[in-house]
């Protein structure tokens, strides 16, 4: 599935990309990134786990989330080696993540560390909700992932329910509208696609067809290059 592998004198090609994938919570972008990353032998990050991080380390300090001070003390002390996603995925953590992502000193604090991946050697795959605005808006390929709410809560609900958490569908609908509220409307790197990037719907798609969308947009030129599929103007990929 996906297409060609990426052959070695390709790897050379891709030396120097950043791609950079944002987009609202049960999108499907960390499984698009990671299979991407993983496609065009690139580095990857999930800048979300970062976030994750900090709010573990508040819960396990017995600590509030909105406690801004002990947030950003937490954000400083976060190395790459705590990102291990199965210790980051409870929903308690979840939750905990999209309050404290709204502190802008957390944010700040974090932004750096995620701002070096990519910097020298092979380039790299960041996904979160502030890559493409915020984080590398030098990025050579950017691409916003959506899907509508309901879509979304579905695929929540289903990830759930495989993980053997109980769960109500209407619960996580509310909190995914509760969490896209927050992270719309935060005053610091609100979620908001980049004026230049590739709007992907994947809301009729399963993984495959996204993937291959996706696959498309980063095997092309990059943007300003010769040959890029990508433009100043965004793109949106209508649902079929």
């Amino acid at each position: 599935m996906g297409g060609r592998r990426w052959q070695r004198d390709d790897v050379s090609e891709m030396a120097h990309r950043i791609v950079a994938i944002d987009g609202p919570a049960a999108s499907g972008k960390t499984t698009l990134a990671r299979r991407l990353a993983q496609h065009f032998q690139l580095e990857f990050l999930d800048t979300g786990l970062l976030y994750r991080a900090v709010a573990r380390r508040l819960i396990e300090a017995g600590q509030r989330f909105e406690d801004a001070a002990a947030a950003e003390a937490a954000a400083r002390a976060i190395t790459l080696a705590e990102l291990d996603p199965a210790k980051l995925r409870s929903e308690a953590i979840s939750q905990g993540a999209s309050r404290v992502a709204v502190i802008p000193a957390v944010r700040a604090a974090l932004l750096e560390l995620q701002r070096t991946l990519g910097r020298v050697g092979r380039g790299a795959v960041l996904v979160g909700r502030d890559i493409g605005t915020v984080v590398r808006p030098d990025a050579t390929h950017k691409i916003y992932v959506t899907a509508s709410v309901e879509e979304r809560a579905t695929r929540r609900f289903k990830e759930l329910q495989a993980r053997g958490v109980p769960a109500i569908y209407e619960q996580v609908l509310a909190e995914l509208c509760q969490r896209d509220a927050r992270d719309r409307s935060r005053a610091v790197a609100p979620l908001v696609p980049a004026d230049d990037a590739f709007i992907l719907d994947s809301s009729n798609r399963d993984a495959d067809a996204t993937f291959e969308i996706a696959r498309a947009i980063v095997a092309a030129a990059p943007r300003g290059q010769p040959g890029t599929a990508a433009g100043p103007t965004p793109i949106r990929q209508e649902q079929p």
